[in-house]
């Protein structure tokens, strides 16, 4: 009998533990190495007209459907096939009364969603970026429900077109990163964005959907051993919908691509009686950036010098879809080659290739898609923006933003990226000088010699050499390399 209580209570504390949490369903694999059958239709090319099966996450021309397509070719000369998905899933009973969240991690490229027959929301237009639907009023719990999604892929929106789908590399259509269910308490945290110096400064905004129960918010921070070293509490006072929590932490132990120190923030919301209503746990390092003009980046006081390569998300047997083991491998890969930094050409990486950077330590250089001319209006391109920014805002190894590739920059919303980034940090214009990067691409070895007596800007130039053609990778960078000693130089080899 004492047994059976004693299991009884730990089974009621768990409950509760589990209650507390976001509960994450995967409908979707996780990557390419356990990717889930779909029902699937496509519109047009390889075994197109008639309905049959496809994993997902994937790039449906990597599973034998559609067309494959070259950015290169004119837009009219490619099919734009359209794939019709669907899935079938039960949701719990237990998940009524909760906030039901529906999240695709990425689609190529324009996106319809149906649950049970109902539109979730607006067309998600854009294919490297986070969204997702409200659908806690749609789900039919206890019983099965059909979701359907309709994927373009090249997108009603010409700048999208011309920011994604007009590229010197391959483009390709579908849901290509995983797809999942988050469910929360009704009261609960949205989103948590921190800012963590290396002088152990702490700041965040955690932004809430709040109720009648909430009365705080708290933050605990936790060592890598899980042993609190601070706590800043917070009174729900002003805006129900975002709080701001502050403090010190005595001497942390900064994080570099040397030493990736990570800590855990565990965030909560309270009741009147100090009750746990929702915890949100965040990884995140203590680390300062600064852009020195004329000068160099710094981090934690130290002036880098950046080496690293440029990288798409791709595999030659799956496409754009990846996984965290390829993630791991790449950076170990990127580190055994003595480089500490790596830029995201041409648009966000998967969410676990910046997990893994932050993990084993390497800079990166995160880019809002774009290519060329023309960029993403300035509509679509702002909530791009946001999307990519929420996303990716923690990741301490995150040190500065692109605007896009080769004049692919919107430059109606530079300034928007500081206004959404608590940290602040810089932004470039990869293959321009804008503020006070030069990001010039392809310069011969005197390049610097022009300045003469002008007010230089920091030399960063984001792309080199080519791997395909210009003499193939590592073809001479030490005539780059050797410049003048104040200079922060960043060999990125695309």
């Amino acid at each position: 009998m004492i047994r059976y209580l004693l299991t009884a209570a730990v089974l009621l504390i768990c409950t509760g533990l589990a209650a507390q949490r976001t509960l994450t369903v995967h409908l979707s694999g996780k990557g390419f190495e356990d990717a889930v059958e779909w029902e699937f239709r496509c519109s047009a090319g390889m075994n197109s007209g008639h309905w049959t099966t496809i994993k997902v996450p994937s790039c449906w021309e990597q599973q034998g459907f559609g067309e494959y397509s070259y950015g290169q070719v004119p837009l009219e000369e490619r099919l734009n096939e359209e794939g019709h998905y669907r899935y079938r899933f039960t949701a719990g009973e237990d998940w009524k009364g909760r906030h039901v969240e529906l999240v695709f991690e990425g689609v190529m490229t324009d996106c319809r969603v149906l649950l049970n027959g109902r539109e979730a929301g607006e067309v998600h237009q854009g294919a490297f970026y986070r969204f997702s639907y409200n659908i806690t009023r749609m789900v039919r719990y206890g019983k099965e429900n059909l979701l359907e999604v309709f994927v373009k892929k090249h997108s009603d929106n010409s700048s999208v077109n011309q920011a994604e789908r007009k590229a010197d590399y391959w483009v390709f259509g579908g849901i290509f990163r995983p797809v999942y269910l988050e469910i929360k308490p009704a009261e609960h945290i949205s989103r948590v964005a921190v800012d963590a110096r290396a002088d152990g400064s702490f700041l965040s905004e955690v932004l809430l959907k709040a109720g009648k129960q909430t009365a705080g918010v708290s933050v605990e921070i936790l060592d890598a051993e899980g042993t609190e070293i601070a706590r800043f509490p917070g009174p729900l006072t002003g805006s129900p919908y975002k709080v701001v929590l502050a403090g010190q932490v005595e001497e942390p132990l900064a994080w570099s691509p040397e030493f990736p120190h990570l800590y855990t923030a565990l965030f909560r919301l309270l009741d009147s009686k100090g009750k746990v209503i929702h915890e949100y746990p965040l990884k995140f390092g203590f680390r300062t950036v600064e852009v020195r003009e004329q000068d160099g980046v710094y981090v934690n006081g130290v002036r880098i010098k950046f080496k690293g390569v440029n990288r798409h998300s791709f595999h030659p047997l799956h496409g754009r879809t990846s996984s965290k083991a390829l993630s791991i491998e790449a950076v170990n890969l990127i580190k055994d080659m003595n480089m500490n930094a790596v830029r995201m050409s041409h648009y966000p990486p998967d969410a676990h290739f910046l997990d893994v950077c932050d993990s084993l330590g390497l800079f990166v250089l995160d880019e809002l898609a774009g290519w060329q001319r023309p960029p993403y209006d300035s509509v679509i391109g702002r909530k791009l923006l946001e999307e990519m920014i929420a996303r990716d805002v923690n990741h301490p190894s995150v040190v500065l933003w692109d605007n896009g590739n080769e004049g692919g920059w919107n430059t109606t919303y530079d300034g928007d990226f500081r206004e959404l980034d608590i940290q602040q940090r810089e932004v470039i214009h990869p293959w321009g000088a804008f503020g006070k990067i030069n990001a010039a691409h392809y310069v011969d070895y005197d390049y610097l010699s022009l300045d003469h007596f002008a007010p230089r800007h920091i030399f960063i130039p984001t792309e080199l050499l080519h791997g395909l053609y210009d003499g193939g990778h590592g073809a001479g960078p030490v005539s780059y390399t050797h410049l003048r000693a104040h200079e922060t130089v960043l060999d990125l080899v695309c």
